[in-house]
């Protein structure tokens, strides 16, 4: 469908063209005459150039668009392509379309040098919000799909524009637990310019470490209660994590960091004033960490309580 339009836009700007080319060619006289000291036959003539002009581009962008998007089967990227080639075609389309209209090919490229000194004053954040879009498609710290904290706001990119970027929120003010709000988020480009930008799920290793936290008292076997949480997490996750765990290696050996990485699950234990903490540590995609911390809680709480004199959970003590 969008090429059948790309194909009829350029044969409508064609047969503009060649209108146009008929207006000046032949003196018609119910075109005599003139409008603001313009004649208007070539007024005419110039705006069928310029629907033309504007015809073209829009074809042609289609054509472009569809071309790629038959080729291109990663949605992320055909986002990036599409706004890269809107941006093209649109600036070609005013340059196009102000080159016809003043029939100053040569000099406008000075008058946009002009002006843009000028237009750089009047609109600061919306050219710094498209200097951020450059910035996002180059170095690329976050695209669509990702899970990403920027400002105090958290969500999922579902849109990246020329000026903002569009978040699903999560968490925020109505819902925890990593769980979707309902709310979007518009975010202009320029934060990326000067703000933290944490990326969750970032294409090169789209996972994050996640702790589950168990609370048991000092009467409480602690080897058996480590073991029980590894057994079970290590049951749960499966070759899964220790597959992770080898990207993330080969990511790392990219750096200069020098991290010790274990292949499975492991269990830090934290004393607290009345009670041990056992944190259990382990790799997990972000959007499924609430599902898993609560699945892994289930198994590991019903493993303990089928070991009462074992494991003991801190009560209440007073003083």
């Amino acid at each position: 469908m969008n090429r059948r339009l790309g194909y009829g836009l350029l044969l409508l700007a064609g047969l503009l063209t060649a209108a146009s080319g008929a207006v000046r060619g032949f003196v018609f006289a119910p075109l005599s005459g003139s409008y603001f000291e313009v004649p208007l036959d070539v007024l005419i003539a110039q705006g069928l150039l310029v629907a033309a002009v504007g015809f073209a581009a829009y074809g042609g962008y289609l054509l472009v668009f569809g071309f790629v998007a038959a080729r291109t089967t990663n949605k992320r990227r055909l986002h990036d392509l599409r706004n890269v080639l809107r941006f093209v075609f649109i600036a070609a389309a005013v340059v196009g379309v102000l080159a016809v209209a003043t029939r100053q090919y040569v000099g406008l490229l000075f008058s946009l040098g002009i002006v843009g000194f000028a237009v750089t004053f009047a609109l600061q954040q919306p050219l710094f919000s498209l200097i951020g879009w450059f910035y996002i498609m180059v170095k690329r710290p976050y695209q669509v799909g990702d899970r990403v904290s920027i400002e105090g706001s958290k969500g999922d990119v579902v849109e990246v524009d020329f000026l903002v970027t569009t978040l699903w929120e999560i968490n925020g003010e109505l819902v925890s637990s990593h769980q979707p709000s309902g709310r979007i988020i518009t975010l202009p480009n320029s934060v990326v310019l000067s703000s933290h930008v944490h990326n969750y799920s970032w294409e090169g290793f789209p996972f994050v470490w996640n702790e589950l936290t168990v609370q048991v008292a000092f009467e409480t076997d602690l080897e058996f209660a480590r073991e029980l949480m590894v057994e079970e997490a290590d049951d749960y996750l499966g070759d899964r994590m220790a597959e992770r765990i080898e990207a993330y290696r080969e990511r790392l050996a990219e750096t200069p960091v020098e991290l010790e990485v274990r292949d499975r699950p492991s269990v830090n234990v934290v004393q607290q004033e009345s009670w041990v903490e056992l944190r259990l540590r382990y790799l997990v995609h972000p959007r499924q960490g609430s599902r898993v911390r609560n699945e892994l809680y289930e198994r590991i709480l019903a493993r303990m309580n089928d070991n009462p004199d074992r494991v003991a959970f801190p009560v209440s003590r007073s003083r």
